[in-house]
Formats: C-alpha cells, sequence, structure tokens
C-alpha cells in the first residue's frame, strides 16, 4: 500500500461506513490541504515537492477519524486508527497530526501540520452544518459573517466546540474571520466532491 490520496481514500472507506463520517473526512481534507498549500508557497516549495507536502495535509485530513466509527472512546480513538497506519508504514508527520489533534492525546500541536488539521477538524463539521440549514443545503450559500453569527447560537450545532475553532485560528496565528474564510473558499471550490 502507498501513502497518498487514494490510499487514504481507500482506508477512510474500509474503516468508516457511515456516510456522514466519510463526508467529515472528506471535508476536514480539504479545508488542512488548503493550508498545506499555503505552507508549500510560504516555504516556496514547487513541482513533486509542493505537491507531496500538500498530499500528507490531505491524507491526514482523511484519516483522523479513520477509526471513530469503530473505536469511538477517549482509550482508543485515535490510537487505534495510528496504531494501523504504523503498521502500514505511513509517515510519522500524518501519525502526529492524527494524535494531536486529540487535545487527551498528550501529543503537543508543533508542527504547522498539526496545528492546521486541529484547527480545521472542528471547523469543517460547522461549516458542514451551516450549509445543511439552508434551503439548498449548499456551502456555496454559506458567509463568513452568518457563520461568526451561528457561532454565538449555543443551540446550533451544539456538539461542535467553539473554542477549539476559535483556538485554532489563534493556532494558525491568524483572525478567526480569515481562518472561517480560507475553509469556506475552500469547500465551495469543491463542493460537488463534498455534497455540498
Amino acid at each position: 500500500m502507498g501513502y497518498g490520496r487514494p490510499d487514504a481514500l481507500q482506508l477512510l472507506e474500509e474503516w468508516t461506513k457511515s456516510e456522514s463520517l466519510r463526508k467529515h473526512g472528506l471535508a476536514v481534507s480539504v479545508c488542512t490541504e488548503a493550508y498545506g498549500r499555503r505552507e508549500a508557497e510560504r516555504l516556496r516549495l514547487s513541482g513533486a515537492e509542493a505537491d507531496a507536502f500538500i498530499e500528507t495535509y490531505a491524507c491526514a485530513g482523511l484519516l483522523h477519524d479513520m477509526d471513530y466509527e469503530r473505536h469511538p472512546s477517549l482509550e482508543e480513538h485515535p490510537f487505534v486508527g495510528v496504531k494501523h497506519l504504523r503498521e502500514l508504514g505511513w509517515p510519522e508527520t500524518v501519525l502526529n497530526a492524527i494524535l494531536a489533534h486529540a487535545d487527551y492525546s498528550g501529543v503537543a500541536r508543533a508542527s504547522h501540520l498539526e496545528r492546521a488539521l486541529f484547527a480545521c477538524d472542528e471547523l469543517a463539521g460547522f461549516l458542514t452544518a451551516c450549509a445543511l440549514v439552508k434551503p439548498t443545503k449548499s456551502i456555496h450559500d454559506v458567509e463568513v459573517a452568518g457563520v461568526k453569527k451561528k457561532m454565538k447560537d449555543k443551540a446550533f450545532a451544539r456538539a461542535v466546540k467553539r473554542e477549539d475553532i476559535t483556538g485554532g485560528a489563534e493556532l494558525l496565528g491568524i483572525p478567526l474571520e480569515e481562518h472561517v474564510g480560507n475553509c469556506l473558499q475552500a469547500m465551495q471550490e469543491r463542493a460537488g466532491e463534498l455534497g455540498l
């Protein structure tokens, strides 16, 4: 098995039967990948080197919750998935990012990838919820101002940790509005793939 996006997608589908959880993995991947692209540009990477760098971000997003359906407990998620990925030979950069997305794993968010994955996880879910309450159920009808307003409504998508969204923007060193805009744009550009 390889370590690219097709392999990550195959693993996600193999481990996750829930359509909504698969879509969450895709949405987080799309958002995280967008930050990978920005970071690759900042580092002035190009060609195959940039592609591989960006693909690592996409794979971390796809795989971050791969074991959640089978192993939802704090004792097992994401540790079971990471153990399996390690056995398959996936790079530690991806594994550390997956571990770091869970507050209770004890893995610090040191790398840009680790911070980006954490920052995109809850926000991608929240943006999906914002799209699904629109009459069109389209991500194209979601706007940054509306997202910020919905964040204040504690009854809306109550399972989403608002502090992880704001904390994620802080980790990336950008204003919340910019972070929401970045992820929203990434999801709008790939709306067809996300079913939104």
